[in-house]
């Protein structure tokens, strides 16, 4: 089987200076993304460590304290993708897929996170972010806590800080999808273990490398790719907007004047000079040529008392058959789903052969099992 290379030759700007390697984005970085028959030994050693029984400080992770998370290198933990570099993304990126392919051969044998456990921090509920951490998470040798929206109501019963060093002390990660993104910025900066950032208002950086992976599998590379967001200006499209400011590629997102994503956010992403970066109001210009269009709720968890006025308002965003002949025969179409099928996209596109959604849900597995991975240093 021939080796998929995350960046091709193929660039947006031909004289743009690679941030990570210091060269033309032209330049070719072929990462392989197959595992080779030393995967194992040669990218995931996994090594023990002895416990001992102190009263000072719990005996419980390889990364247990904030001395030792500065060591280090890169942030502790994974709340926006541009807090990474490129070179760390597409590290991540090469993980997942080593993992994923090691995991479909069968293969149980490789438990990086044996002995370790992980809270989960629910405000908002969701079964694909549930599924794919606590499944993940217990494949390769961990174990995986729950905890709704009713067991912590953090910020309510007890305040965020509190619960950010009590669990630290319990747990050896922590995982939370959330309302306000201030939560998730309060858990990680009084938490002495790695936060993963699950989902907040403003990003969703989990999903976007899930996507990211799934966008490579399937056309072969991410740079020089056209990717058409039709839609809410919505956390998702943030997202998209952070990791162009650090990878290189072609993002336009359609949608209804006043529904456009945060200015400051497009602003990073067109300032930082790797990708060209477009704001429209016309989704049938904007699909022209895309590799993927992609969509997702114009309601999301929190505005369900808007959808009937966001439904009116965004007529002509529905990305139907007529929008994928549009966009023409070589494009993808993805959601990060749960999706309302008749509403944002038409059920025939959903089931259409160049829907890609299903394999995309699966990523997020791995691709958070990758991330975890990099926060803990294996």
């Amino acid at each position: 089987m021939a080796a998929v290379t995350i960046f091709g030759s193929a660039s947006l700007h031909s004289s743009t200076a690679d941030p990570v390697g210091g060269g033309s984005l032209r330049r070719s970085s072929a990462l392989r993304l197959l595992p080779s028959s030393s995967t194992p030994a040669r990218f995931f050693g996994f090594r023990g460590s002895r416990i001992s029984c102190r009263s000072s400080a719990p005996a419980h992770s390889a990364i247990s304290g904030s001395k030792e998370s500065e060591l280090k290198s890169g942030p502790k933990d994974f709340l926006h993708i541009s807090d990474f570099d490129k070179a760390t993304i597409l590290k991540i990126i090469n993980q997942a897929a080593e993992v994923k392919a090691l995991l479909k051969s069968g293969d149980r044998t490789f438990l990086p996170f044996k002995g370790k456990t992980m809270a989960m921090i629910f405000a908002k509920p969701s079964m694909r972010t549930r599924v794919s951490f606590e499944t993940g998470f217990f494949l390769l040798g961990g174990h995986a806590i729950y905890l709704g929206p009713d067991d912590i109501q953090m910020g309510k019963r007890e305040e965020t800080r509190d619960v950010a060093r009590v669990l630290s002390r319990y747990n050896d990660i922590i995982m939370a999808r959330v309302f306000a993104h201030q939560d998730i910025l309060d858990l990680a900066k009084y938490s002495s273990v790695p936060v993963i950032n699950g989902l907040t208002d403003y990003n969703h950086p989990c999903q976007i490398m899930a996507d990211a992976l799934t966008i490579i599998e399937h056309i072969g590379q991410l740079e020089g790719t056209k990717i058409v967001y039709v839609g809410d200006g919505n956390n998702i499209v943030h997202s998209w907007l952070l990791l162009a400011s650090v990878v290189p590629f072609h993002f336009v997102c359609a949608c209804p004047k006043g529904f456009e994503p945060d200015e400051k956010t497009v602003d990073k992403a067109r300032n930082a000079g790797i990708s060209k970066i477009e704001i429209t109001n016309d989704p049938k210009e904007a699909v022209r040529g895309a590799d993927v269009v992609y969509s997702d709720v114009w309601a999301s968890m929190g505005q369900k008392e808007e959808a009937a006025y966001r439904k009116q308002k965004f007529q002509g965003f529905q990305i139907d058959e007529s929008l994928m002949e549009i966009a023409g025969p070589k494009a993808y179409f993805m959601h990060c789903l749960p999706a309302e099928r008749g509403i944002e996209v038409t059920d025939g596109v959903i089931e259409a052969p160049n829907s890609i959604v299903f394999p995309q849900a699966e990523n997020r597995m791995h691709a958070q099992n990758a991330i975890m991975l990099h926060l803990f240093g294996l």
